[in-house]
């Protein structure tokens, strides 16, 4: 069994006293490696710049808008708490849903 890096640990704890399903723990956990193995970087050496380009990587790849804006609550989470960053998480734009699946889902 491999240890868990003191960060990954970290944001762990963070995510469990927040009281985050265990799925929403994957979840997250999975997108903040993803993001870090792109760069190849820890990710708290990685800023708003690097987040920005792997966005832009992701809808390149065409990844879902609700795939997209988990990542997005993932690296918000990570930088906001984990991190304890207080103007990153606010500038990590969400993915808007396509007006088609609107219109469908709406009706209108």
């Amino acid at each position: 069994m491999t240890e868990l890096s003191p960060l990954r640990r970290r944001m762990i704890e963070d995510m469990t006293i927040r009281n985050l399903s265990p799925a929403t723990q994957r979840s997250y956990i999975s997108a903040v490696s993803k993001f870090s193995r792109h760069f190849r970087r820890s990710p708290d050496r990685l800023g708003l710049d690097e987040v920005r380009d792997f966005q832009v990587h992701l809808v390149a790849k065409g990844v879902s808008w609700g795939s997209l804006n988990q990542i997005v609550c993932a690296l918000r989470f990570f930088y906001g708490v984990t991190l304890g960053e207080t103007t990153i998480p606010e500038r990590i734009p969400y993915a808007r849903r396509p007006a088609f699946t609107r219109i469908y889902f709406t009706g209108t």
